[in-house]
């Protein structure tokens, strides 16, 4: 099984990425997963990310993405939405490139008046592209991180039998 996290935060080694990470691992274990995820780290990409060809970096990239079984799209929340950096790479997809991919949204967000923005803005977004989503997005506070292990491990909890049937599904087609 293909599994990918894609951190669309433009810093490396952010908090994104270790909750995205982290967050992929919960579902992994809740769903006996034995595989280790990709991590696709937009950060390390985005000096060539606007160029009108784009590197063999980015190629292999958003390969990586479209082969994925299933994919954990992760961003902070900047201006009540995803990061302009996680769009202008899912916007160098084609249409329907995500199709046969189960992919779960996630955004870290400093506050909870922002928490609907995964299900408005993100998870339409990967719908768009064809991907299956088939639980509510993540919407994790950033005053849950001193409780991360806890909160994801909830969370795989809820999600992982609409995962396994998604990925089983998809994974048949």
């Amino acid at each position: 099984m293909s599994f990918v996290v894609i951190v669309g935060n433009p810093r490396p080694e952010s908090r994104t990425r270790s909750a995205a990470v982290a967050a992929a691992r919960a579902v992994a274990d809740a769903a006996g997963i034995d595989a280790e995820p990709v991590v696709i780290d937009l950060s390390a990409l985005t000096p060539g990310l606007l160029l009108a060809e784009p590197s063999t970096a980015i190629q292999d990239a958003l390969a990586t993405v479209t082969s994925a079984d299933l994919l954990v799209v992760a961003s902070p929340t900047y201006k009540a939405t995803y990061t302009g950096l996680l769009k202008v790479f899912l916007d160098k997809l084609p249409s329907r490139a995500l199709a046969g991919v189960v992919a779960l949204p996630l955004l870290v967000m400093g506050a909870p008046q922002h928490a609907l923005a995964v299900e408005v803005h993100l998870r339409p977004l990967l719908v768009e592209l064809g991907a299956t989503v088939p639980t509510p997005g993540l919407a994790l506070l950033e005053s849950q991180f001193d409780r991360l292990d806890s909160v994801l491990a909830e969370w795989a909890d809820l999600i992982v039998s609409a995962v396994r049937g998604a990925v089983t599904a998809e994974v048949a087609r």
